[in-house]
């Protein structure tokens, strides 16, 4: 299968649950690390901040920066 957005990074809207894809590519990177996320691998994110995270440890360090801003 040909994917149009290989080796590209995907604009995504984050959603409760669920992303939904607004530009084709195949990774996000981690708002916290910079870390290239694979699209089948993206299981962390805040629908509040529109913010992609590797892993949970980084959600949460986003989530402590955020609340040290508010």
């Amino acid at each position: 299968m040909l994917m149009s957005g290989r080796g590209r990074e995907a604009k995504i809207r984050y959603m409760a649950g669920t992303f939904r894809l607004l530009s084709d590519g195949d990774h996000v990177r981690c708002a916290e690390t910079g870390v290239t996320i694979p699209l089948d691998e993206l299981r962390y994110w805040s629908v509040e901040r529109q913010e992609p995270y590797i892993d949970a440890a980084a959600s949460l360090a986003a989530e402590k920066r955020a609340k040290r801003r508010a």
